[in-house]
């Protein structure tokens, strides 16, 4: 096992890692990277040294006894810093018709905890073909930690509240909004103390990003507008 570093494009030492928090979370002495797959056999985390290349620096397996936590599989990569960017192979049972589980070791997936997402090597095209090995999928990055936690509030109850449903590109889309980046999650932000003073304190979103949609040429975006109290 070789000697720790910060430079992207060496070789990391492991540690087995906690399974918690999920997702990639960095600190002074590293990452801790956690992903929940209940059936999975083998997984493996690839390391990439920019959004851009074409193969991962280096490709880390986990094992049941080492990296499993209940359902967790879970590695701590010593040196690493944020700003790296990763994505995951996972291998298990494909009985699709059975089951519905149908899992394929050679695709690269993104990390569902993901806090920032790049697209720079992705090919839609290929990342769907099952004949298509290379690394053409969405990747996750490493991002900066924002900080001490904050002090944990009391739970408030759904009495009384109003859950609003809307679609992050639809909801500011329109001029009419008055926002200064229309359509995006910023000009959403922006229109938060609108919907306070509406009495809104639960907001459901669509869990397709906006601008995946947009990369995905010659298919429509959803429904551009639309909002529905549930």
């Amino acid at each position: 096992m070789t000697n720790s570093h910060t430079i992207f494009g060496d070789a990391y030492s492991t540690r087995p890692g906690s399974r918690f928090p999920p997702g990639a979370t960095a600190s002074p002495d590293g990452v801790n990277f956690c992903v929940f797959s209940r059936y999975a056999t083998r997984v493996e985390l690839l390391l990439f040294a920019e959004a851009r290349s074409p193969e991962p620096f280096q490709a880390i397996e986990l094992t049941e006894e080492r990296n499993r936590t209940f359902f967790f599989w879970h590695v701590f990569v010593e040196g690493l810093r944020f700003g790296a960017v990763y994505a995951w192979r996972v291998d298990g049972p494909t009985d699709t018709e059975h089951t519905g589980r149908r899992f394929d070791s050679v695709k690269d997936l993104l990390d569902p905890w993901a806090r920032a997402v790049v697209d720079d090597h992705w090919d839609r095209s290929s990342a769907a073909d099952p004949k298509e090995s290379g690394h053409r999928s969405l990747r996750a990055v490493v991002v900066e930690p924002l900080g001490p936690p904050r002090e944990p509030s009391a739970p408030r109850g759904l009495e009384g509240a109003v859950i609003y449903e809307l679609h992050v590109g639809g909801f500011t889309r329109d001029p009419a909004s008055g926002v200064r980046r229309p359509g995006t999650f910023a000009g959403l932000i922006e229109k938060i103390p609108y919907l306070c003073e509406l009495g809104v304190r639960h907001v459901e979103m669509p869990a397709t990003p906006e601008r995946v949609w947009r990369a995905i040429r010659g298919m429509p975006e959803p429904s551009p507008a639309y909002a529905a109290n549930a």
